[in-house]
């Protein structure tokens, strides 16, 4: 059974899934800060700073000592809500994503051109002209 694992293990394509998820670990990481950091308050300022991030829906009641506006501190103090702006961050984040695998996608394909088809030989009613115009001089 311990073979049969490292034989499994052992295979490409399970190296590369692994590889695939540490980097889309990375990079999710990277379009999650590019998100939150750079397009969400360019986002917020063309719609007259509006923060995304602190849309929510207060379903609970607020505890004593925490600010009735901040998402995050009603978030950790465990107040039911429903945090429509942050599923709009998180959607962005995802069209966001989708577009640069697209545009990965895209130039791997043109990068990787199918060699052009072999040109294709004679037919046989070619052939058979040839061969009885060979006949014929003879």
């Amino acid at each position: 059974m311990l073979s049969e694992f490292k034989e499994f293990i052992a295979r490409g394509n399970v190296i590369d899934l692994a590889v695939g998820v540490i980097i889309g670990g990375a990079f999710a990481t990277i379009t999650k800060s590019l998100t939150e950091d750079v397009i969400m308050p360019v986002v917020g300022a063309i719609f007259g700073g509006v923060d995304f991030s602190n849309m929510f829906i207060r379903l609970g009641p607020v505890p004593e000592g925490v600010a009735a506006t901040d998402y995050a501190a009603l978030k950790e103090a465990g107040v039911a809500m429903f945090g429509y702006g942050a599923f709009i961050t998180a959607t962005i984040n995802f069209l966001i994503l989708a577009f640069i695998i697209f545009l990965l996608v895209r130039t791997v394909n043109r990068m990787v051109r199918k060699e052009p088809d072999a040109p294709a030989g004679p037919t046989e009613v070619e052939l058979l002209s040839e061969i009885r115009d060979e006949l014929r001089r003879k």
